[in-house]
């Protein structure tokens, strides 16, 4: 297994060149899948593949899942969410491990994505406060005037900054958005006061806690913090592919949907520290018990059937239509039932 550093410079480009209607395949890129002599190949984008809401997608390589079900994948990693769906978009990958909320938006841009395969129901993810600014931003409601930080604009963690913003009465030009990254870049922006509070997931959240540098100001790494923060569910992690692509090669995907589900099972029913020793050892950067704290806080965010929660998927919307520029004009006539199917996660054994 192969896995890169961003692919997306000069997708942009792209996207701007090329209007997708509404199921219009992406390109292929000689990794059809359509064959049926030797292993079906595919290109997965993980957005942040050292992120602990992605684990699935290493998970799954490395218990060998991938190659039990005849698949020959390449995971590549794009730590902005943006991005790595642009890289599907311009035909780059045939897939991406990121947040279900970018198959709405993209739909309202003319493009049909869906989630085939949804890991989780909530985001994983957490707004921290820098420990220097926790007097004076004790929630939402003080962003007025802040520094706040996320992955990278129109990223999920830009859409969800936004919202926890104006849903506490802050308008987003009363605070300043900056872009921070994920991982060291993050934890940077915290120490040299690049950012007042952010939001990030784990191992980054472990790290900072633990360091002392920042707290967890809203906690949505479980499902009471998450219907408490954007009230209700939020599908977030998934594998999300191209319509045009899924219809064409249904039996790759169909392996790929095993593969995945087998893995959420694992999840459910293994321990955090068992979980961490399959992981890369690179992964713990910040320390082996620290690496396992990070997968233990966040784990219970996994579902064991990659199935998508019909009332999450309508409070995606609901939030993405109170501020987002391309939905909030579109939400009426969005079509939650081409943003993900169930079709082969009720397949699998």
């Amino acid at each position: 297994m192969k896995v890169h550093a961003s692919l997306a410079a000069g997708v942009a480009a792209v996207l701007a060149a090329g209007v997708l209607s509404g199921c219009q395949d992406s390109r292929d890129s000689g990794s059809s899948g359509s064959s049926d002599s030797g292993p079906a190949k595919a290109k997965i984008m993980v957005g942040g593949i050292e992120k602990v809401i992605y684990l699935p997608a290493m998970l799954t390589e490395r218990l060998g899942y991938f190659k039990a079900e005849g698949l020959d994948v390449e995971l590549l990693t794009e730590p902005a969410g943006a991005q790595a769906e642009n890289s599907l978009i311009s035909g780059d990958v045939q897939g991406v491990v990121g947040f279900y909320d970018h198959t709405i938006d993209l739909q309202t841009k003319g493009k049909c994505i869906q989630s085939v395969v949804q890991f989780a129901n909530i985001p994983g993810e957490a707004e921290m406060v820098a420990t220097s600014k926790a007097g004076r931003i004790t929630s939402p409601a003080d962003f007025k005037g802040a520094k706040l930080g996320f992955t990278s604009p129109g990223s999920s963690t830009d859409f969800l900054t936004q919202y926890l913003a104006t849903a506490n009465g802050v308008s987003t030009s009363e605070y300043t958005p900056v872009k921070a990254g994920s991982g060291q870049p993050f934890i940077a922006a915290i120490d040299n006061g690049g950012i007042d509070a952010g939001m990030t997931t784990d191992p980054t959240i472990a790290q900072l806690v633990n360091t002392g540098k920042a707290k967890v100001l809203v906690d949505m790494r479980t499902v009471e913090g998450t219907r408490k923060a954007l009230g209700g569910l939020y599908p977030a992690s998934s594998l999300y592919m191209d319509c045009g692509w899924v219809g064409r090669h249904k039996e790759t995907v169909q392996k790929l949907a095993n593969a995945f589900v087998k893995t959420l099972r694992y999840i459910n029913t293994h321990s955090a520290a068992e979980i961490a020793a399959v992981m890369p050892s690179d992964y713990a950067n910040g320390g082996k018990a620290l690496y396992e704290q990070s997968i233990k806080d966040t784990m219970a965010m996994f579902n064991a059937d990659g199935r998508m929660d019909p009332a999450g998927a309508r409070n995606v919307l609901e939030v993405l239509g109170k501020f987002s520029p391309s939905v909030k004009d579109k939400k009426d006539s969005v079509d939650l039932t081409k943003t993900y199917t169930t079709e082969f996660v009720d397949k699998v054994g």
